[in-house]
């Protein structure tokens, strides 16, 4: 019982915070952001949130895979570059499907579009593996590494690709808040064994 008042709480705070702060927390998590400066941090989150908003939709080439074991990897779904494959995990969307029921944010995820945002969020991923997209997805961050005359070198930004296809799967798929508070409410209610209580 305890557990579940706890649990509840912290997912009423998740959904308290706005897709930005999510996007800000993702990348502190990331291991090569420490002891950077929050401003950057939240400049660069806004920068990847406006890159993936604006991405011109695109259906997902690779092929789709379905399977069972997700919960236990904490994976809904997972772009796989050689050969190009999405890994769609069906136990992870049917919880995911539950929790949207459960938590009634039904308006922010209506039905059948979690697996149509992890489609759209892997698709992303493809792009910006495989096309001159992951040049703009640089320089719309503006993370300077090298400047020599009129040449400019982006640097990689660490969690910006995921920020992006977040926000690309909200923006496509018309969803109220972003994919990563549905995914932080399911780490947040899963079990030691990725069972939900």
């Amino acid at each position: 019982m305890t557990r579940t008042v706890t649990t509840g709480r912290a997912v009423r705070e998740l959904a308290e915070l706005d897709d930005i702060e999510f996007a800000v927390r993702l990348l502190a998590a990331t291991p090569t952001h420490e002891g950077r400066d929050p401003r950057l941090l939240r400049q660069w989150a806004y920068a990847a949130e406006e890159f993936g908003a604006a991405l011109d939709p695109a259906r997902c080439t690779a092929r789709i895979i379905e399977r069972d074991g997700g919960m236990e990897r904490g994976l809904i779904a997972r772009y796989t570059s050689r050969p190009p494959a999405v890994e769609l995990y069906t136990d992870t969307l049917a919880a995911a499907e539950e929790l949207v029921d459960r938590l009634g944010w039904r308006d922010w995820y209506p039905v059948g579009s979690v697996r149509a945002a992890a489609l759209a969020h892997e698709a992303v991923h493809q792009r910006l593996h495989h096309g001159p997209d992951k040049a703009a997805l640089r320089r719309s961050l503006g993370h300077v590494v090298l400047r020599l005359g009129r040449h400019t070198a982006y640097g990689h930004v660490a969690g910006a690709d995921e920020i992006a296809a977040h926000a690309h799967a909200r923006a496509v798929c018309g969803l109220g808040r972003s994919p990563l508070l549905l995914t932080a409410a399911l780490a947040a209610t899963a079990t030691p064994h990725g069972r939900e209580k």
